[in-house]
């Protein structure tokens, strides 16, 4: 056992031995190099026409309609030819409600009428029968205290009051109930007007089931907020357009591109476009607008994309048509015989750009200016010359010694013999 100790000991001994022998890593370096820098990226989309005529739902249809047919999606078409058509069920229920209400309308028109009448008939009667009544009643007054005993005068001059309210009464009715019969007709009139609103309504929005294309050209079918293409069934209101009729003569391209490449991108940067279906023809372009902030492309991919509007030399319609995908190569920026550098070699220190010159064996730093960035080099603009050696990053943080597997010399020595 004392002898199998000794072994153990003697063994891991060596290996930190050997261990600490190891030589120092070398840490790896570049050379300056004075090259032409062209920092460009590529991005794809598709084309898009400036100028559309867009084809949108008739103002006349005031009510939600589902659409029951639509042209193909890239078909000519000619002037006046149908584009979309709608299903008319809606129209024509709202057109037999409107009719049925203006119908129920008459029939209670003519019923207040009928029952109007009837009732200031009654009420003249009342007021006539009333008349009468005071009429006698005044006519045989006992009011000469000289013939009749008081009880008899006073009860005539009740009677011929209550003669009098009763004609009163009778002539206040028939007035009220003439202005109820009056404000009555006039709500059932009122029904009739908006049901005439409606079947006029209907009518109009029955005549423009149909959307036509108002000149020649090529129709394209719209998306709806998801990106989802207009189809069959899809309800839709007035003035949503469903579809439009694009200018081919002057076209431009949508193009993406991802935000980690998006450096020193602006308008009026170059740019080479080509269409995926003639990859051979190659179109110069300028940036005319780029978004202000990125964006995913799909719903659910966090993937952040600046979107690009690039501005065509020439539109060629013979082989250009909206919605073709197309390859952009973007210049961002370009120096003729620059110094540059792999961008790993740039350290921040102290708030300032340095890199590791290496000099005599060893390394210190060195204060650059900095120009345009590219995908993997940096234009070096002060501080450095061509041919000069630098770190690939901070050889303070280059690991020097090779640090041992304790677990591992462990077991390597328990299972030496």
């Amino acid at each position: 056992m004392a002898f199998l100790a000794l072994v153990l000991a003697l063994s891991a001994g060596a290996a930190f031995l050997a261990v600490r022998r190891t030589p120092a890593e070398p840490v790896p370096t570049t050379t300056v190099l004075r090259e032409d820098f062209v920092h460009a990226v590529t991005a794809e989309g598709t084309l898009e026409a400036m100028t559309s005529t867009p084809l949108t739902v008739p103002i006349d249809i005031q009510e939600a309609v589902k659409i029951a047919w639509l042209a193909d999606d890239g078909s000519r078409v000619r002037k006046g030819e149908v584009v979309a058509r709608f299903d008319p069920t809606d129209m024509e229920k709202l057109l037999l409600d409107g009719r049925a209400d203006k119908d129920t309308a008459s029939a209670r028109l003519g019923k207040a009428e009928v029952e109007g009448r009837a009732t200031l008939k009654n009420l003249d009667r009342d007021a006539d029968l009333a008349k009468a009544e005071l009429d006698t009643a005044e006519a045989g007054a006992s009011d000469d205290p000289g013939i009749f005993s008081r009880a008899q005068i006073v009860e005539s001059e009740i009677d011929q009051k209550l003669a009098r309210e009763r004609r009163e009464h009778a002539l206040d009715t028939r007035r009220i109930r003439e202005r109820l019969g009056r404000t009555e007709r006039e709500l059932v009139d009122i029904e009739a007007r908006k049901a005439d609103i409606a079947i006029k309504r209907a009518e109009r929005g029955l005549s423009a089931m149909e959307v036509t294309a108002p000149n020649d050209g090529l129709v394209l079918i719209d998306r709806d907020w998801r990106g989802n293409q207009l189809r069959v069934g899809d309800s839709v209101w007035a003035g949503r357009s469903v579809a439009h009729i694009p200018d081919l003569a002057t076209m431009e391209a949508q193009v993406y591109v991802l935000e980690a490449d998006a450096g020193g991108l602006a308008a009026g940067k170059a740019a080479t476009l080509c269409i995926e279906a003639h990859p051979e023809v190659l179109i110069k372009a300028t940036v005319k607008r780029v978004d202000t902030l990125a964006k995913p492309r799909q719903r659910g991919v966090p993937v952040q994309y600046f979107g690009v509007t690039l501005s065509l030399e020439h539109t060629d319609p013979a082989i250009m048509k909206p919605g073709e995908r197309v390859r952009a190569r973007l210049l961002l920026d370009e120096v003729k015989a620059a110094l540059t550098v792999p961008r790993q070699a740039i350290s921040d220190r102290d708030g300032k750009k340095v890199v590791y010159l290496l000099r005599e064996g060893r390394f210190a730093p060195i204060e650059v200016g900095v120009g345009p960035i590219g995908l993997g080099r940096v234009v070096i603009a002060a501080g450095l010359g061509a041919g000069d050696r630098v770190a690939l990053g901070d050889p303070n943080r280059q690991t020097r010694v090779s640090r041992p597997d304790r677990s591992a010399n462990t077991a390597t020595a328990a299972s030496t013999p």
